[in-house]
């Protein structure tokens, strides 16, 4: 592999978790990547010495997308450093569990925020200096469900479902935007094995599922250029009510 003819991917939240087996993913399949993290600088630089041993080039972007000036500026300084980027995918998310009578105004800033407001103007910036590419959004399988005691969460992901779709047919020819659901993958913040072997019951394989899996299925969306719009339930079947 070349990595100095490759095409560039940014992976928003790619130094940990799903977004670190997104980005080695994608190195192992001929992508550069432009690797965002906040504050998990020592998970990143770790990440890109794997990817560098692959034989791709990986470099950092320290950004808080919380903030939508450090966000943007994150963009601009990808494009001028990266400018064969070609592929966005917006995984960066965070998932506080809250009913919506217990759910305050500032855990509703915080997810509507990065999870939706930062997602949305990033695919606005990379689409401006990208007329020919693709956008994936991370969603998840709960965008189906009508109850949730991570209410906020899941009405993040509900918007940015319906962005997916509309983005995807605005800005069609050139860039194709879609979307994969993750079910039951990565124990939640605070939780662990035991509640992974509670969950996954609920689930029709009776399994959980490995970030290799959301990975491939990234690369899938992206290699197939016939199709925009869509996306993908990466849940066992959990989507299937």
């Amino acid at each position: 592999m070349n990595g100095s003819t490759s095409p560039t991917a940014l992976i928003t939240g790619g130094a940990r978790r799903i977004g670190r087996e997104i980005a080695l993913t994608l190195a192992r399949a001929g992508w550069n990547i432009a690797l965002h993290y906040h504050h998990s600088r020592e998970d990143a630089e770790d990440a890109a010495r794997e990817m560098e041993a692959i034989g791709m080039k990986c470099e950092l972007f320290q950004a808080d997308l919380g903030r939508l000036d450090e966000a943007l500026a994150m963009v601009e300084r990808v494009f001028e450093r990266m400018p064969g980027c070609r592929a966005l995918i917006n995984n960066a998310s965070i998932f506080e569990r809250a009913a919506l009578l217990e759910t305050s105004e500032d855990l509703f800033d915080r997810h509507f925020t990065l999870n939706f407001k930062t997602p949305f103007f990033l695919t606005r910036d990379f689409a401006r200096r990208c007329r020919e590419g693709e956008v994936v959004n991370l969603l998840d399988t709960k965008i189906t469900q009508k109850h949730s005691n991570y209410f906020a969460y899941t009405l993040t992901k509900k918007a940015l479902f319906e962005f997916t779709r509309m983005a995807a047919k605005e800005l069609a020819p050139g860039v194709r935007v879609n979307g994969v659901c993750p079910g039951l993958i990565l124990p939640p913040p605070g939780e662990g094995d035991a509640y992974m072997e509670r969950m996954q019951i609920r689930v029709p394989l009776r399994r959980k599922g490995d970030p290799a899996d959301i990975a491939r299925a990234v690369l899938f969306l992206l290699q197939n250029d016939f199709i925009t719009g869509e996306w993908i339930f990466i849940d066992g079947g959990e989507h299937l009510k």
